[in-house]
């Protein structure tokens, strides 16, 4: 490991984000059409290793139904508007005309209203009768809370995310969620997190989790860094969190773990590199609020913007460029990287010469000064 000494008191290790590093070719190349960026996590095969982040602005019912469609899993957020408020469309066109000096004391009153369980079995009923892979998430706080709602009203897949999630939460005040025991008793795969190191992931793994999300406060409406002084740079973060996996692999005797990558990826290149570092799939944020059939409506924002007591995040403009299905697969209008993700994923692995995700994370990366 390289360590840099900030003092003689305090040395630290050097880490890197995906602005640091990038792929390199190798001596074959393959033609695009021949690429497979297909994922399976426990029984469910998506054609694309893209996860929509449970986001008001980015997951609704209708957009989780098309991202299945797409061949990608749309999770829903079931701590947001669509668990609160019978009309969700009414709230959220308020949250995009909020002024600037004002969103997040009103969004801390609109987040304010109760969660109805009634809701999360209506908006995950939605989804299922569409014929699609049905996911929700809920934090560590609320899911002891409304699991059986969940379970009740027929998840495929559990997303228990937050800011960080641990396997040895220790409070004074209340009972921590046991998730070993949580996810041994659960009929469905829980993917968890996030994560940000190899110790943590390892723990996390431990308790049966299906997936590990990879990421802390790193997302463009995140200010996680700023108010916290926490963060956790992505290409290092997802590169431990797969060392973890692998001796995982070996300690339960091959039981894999997916490593999912959450935070941090804003271009179809770094979604390239959180893969070559080692990421079986991608959770996309403000790369699909972009798309026009956004909740967000060219807005975005996480659960750490309206948290109730200390913010963490912020309602940000990211615009809108076009429909769900061009960010995905293009054609792109653009050349920065924001639209056809799958389309440049694709590429990418058939410009270095692999076939398939898995042989794609052992490209050969490089770190350099690319950032511009």
């Amino acid at each position: 490991m390289n360590e840099l000494e900030i003092g003689r008191a305090k040395r630290a290790r050097q880490v890197f984000a995906f602005d640091d590093v990038a792929v390199v070719p190798s001596r074959r190349t393959r033609d695009p059409r021949d690429v497979s960026v297909s994922w399976s996590i426990d029984a469910f095969q998506f054609d694309t290793p893209i996860i929509a982040a449970p986001m008001d602005s980015v997951v609704s019912p209708e957009t989780a139904i098309q991202m299945g469609r797409l061949g990608g899993l749309g999770v829903l957020d079931l701590e947001g508007v669509w668990t609160r408020y019978e009309d969700a469309e009414e709230v959220l066109a308020e949250i995009r005309q909020l002024p600037h000096d004002t969103a997040t004391e009103r969004m801390q009153e609109l987040y304010s209203e109760p969660i109805k369980p009634e809701l999360i079995t209506q908006r995950l009923e939605q989804i299922r009768a569409a014929g699609v892979p049905v996911a929700g998430s809920l934090s560590p706080q609320r899911t002891q809370e409304f699991h059986e709602t969940v379970i009740g009203a027929g998840v495929d897949l559990f997303v228990i995310r937050g800011t960080t999630v641990s396997a040895e939460h220790v409070s004074k005040n209340v009972e921590p969620l046991n998730l070993k025991k949580f996810i041994y008793e659960l009929d469905v795969p829980v993917i968890v997190g996030g994560a940000a190191t190899y110790t943590a992931a390892l723990h996390l793994m431990r308790t049966g989790a299906a997936g590990v999300l990879v990421g802390f406060g790193g997302g463009a409406a995140s200010t996680t860094r700023t108010s916290l002084g926490i963060h956790a740079p992505m290409a290092t973060a997802v590169a431990d969190v797969a060392g973890a996996r692998r001796d995982y692999l070996d300690e339960s005797g091959g039981r894999y773990v997916h490593v999912i990558a959450d935070g941090g990826l804003n271009t179809s290149g770094d979604i390239v590199k959180a893969i070559a570092c080692g990421a079986d799939a991608v959770m996309l944020g403000t790369a699909l609020a972009r798309a026009e059939e956004a909740p967000g409506g060219g807005w975005h924002w996480g659960a750490e913007a309206h948290h109730a007591e200390l913010p963490r995040g912020h309602r940000v403009e990211v615009g809108t460029i076009a429909s769900l299905e061009q960010v995905l697969f293009g054609p792109s209008r653009t050349s920065d990287g924001r639209a056809n993700l799958v389309g440049a994923l694709r590429r990418s692995m058939a410009t270095t010469g692999y076939s398939d995700l898995k042989e794609f994370q052992r490209v050969e990366v490089v770190v350099g000064s690319f950032r511009r």
